[in-house]
């Protein structure tokens, strides 16, 4: 599906190029989406599903992380910032210099999945292990139950709503008075994808990224609050109910009230068929 929206996307615009500028904006709309990586494959499910119902509107979808998204939505270079986190008071501040009220939709849920290699031998850790294995307090696997070898730390670049969400919640644990950053060796990858393919190869790697992106070359960790709690997998059931400790909403973000064509597309996205895209992307549809 998702091939098939890139492939989609680069021949539209092809034909678009070929085009009067005229022509093109009297026969089709447009839509300019940018941001977070987490949600780039389920946004680009449904602008294909949505393209699929009306043609005369294309739909671009981009990543680059939930800080580039808002950035673009800022300077108006793009028409919806899709956010895995939610805009800051920095970003808001900036907004409104620019006369700018950024108007915010949650369009659904997830779990933030903890992975590793299959063959590694860890099944659950609590966030206080979590924390020290990303921080660099623990260093080596067999001090979290493993094997005796180095844990190789991957981690977001800083620009990425993940990277913050996993800062603020797992690293810091809330406490916005907290100064814990990721540790110095930590390898910054650029995409959810990126991560993926490295746990793959590396059966000492130790990642985070959206629920959705849980491939069968990989091994979600089961998560405790603390040393007395159950872990709990990342699942769509215990995101709803909370139970799963690092989960999430998704959100997306308009340049104010959104126009005619952005809110039908909204619509749909918050719409049973849309939520049921969400499922089939393996996130967690939002409960209304």
């Amino acid at each position: 599906m998702i091939h098939r929206v890139i492939y989609k996307s680069i021949f539209t615009w092809a034909l678009l190029a070929a085009m009067p500028l005229s022509v093109v904006f009297a026969k089709q709309g447009s839509l300019q989406i940018k941001g977070s990586d987490t949600m780039v494959n389920l946004v680009q499910a449904w602008a294909e599903a949505y393209m699929e119902k009306y043609p005369d509107l294309f739909i671009a979808v981009t990543g680059g992380g939930s800080g580039t998204g808002i950035a673009a939505l800022l300077n108006g270079t793009c028409d919806v910032a899709m956010s895995s986190r939610n805009i800051t008071p920095k970003e808001m501040d900036l907004a409104a210099k620019k006369g700018i009220a950024p108007k915010e939709y949650k369009v659904a849920l997830d779990g933030l999945a903890v992975v590793v290699h299959p063959s590694n031998p860890v099944s659950e850790l609590t966030l206080d292990e979590l924390a020290g294995i990303f921080t660099g307090h623990i260093t080596n696997w067999k001090d979290a139950g493993g094997l005796d070898q180095r844990i190789v730390v991957l981690s977001r670049e800083v620009n990425s709503g993940t990277h913050v969400y996993f800062k603020e919640h797992v690293l810091r644990k809330g406490n916005s008075k907290s100064k814990e950053e990721f540790s110095a060796d930590a390898l910054l990858l650029p995409s959810s994808q990126a991560i993926a393919d490295e746990i793959t190869q590396n059966p000492a790697a130790i990642g985070y990224y959206g629920m959705g992106y849980i491939g069968k070359d990989h091994k979600a960790v089961s998560i405790a609050k603390d040393a007395g709690a159950e872990a709990v997998d990342p699942t769509e059931e215990d995101v709803i109910s909370g139970r799963y400790p690092i989960s999430r909403p998704l959100f997306i973000y308009t340049n104010g009230e959104p126009n005619e064509q952005t809110r039908r597309f909204l619509d749909f996205i918050l719409s049973d068929e849309g939520q049921k895209i969400v499922l089939s992307m393996d996130f967690v549809p939002f409960q209304k």
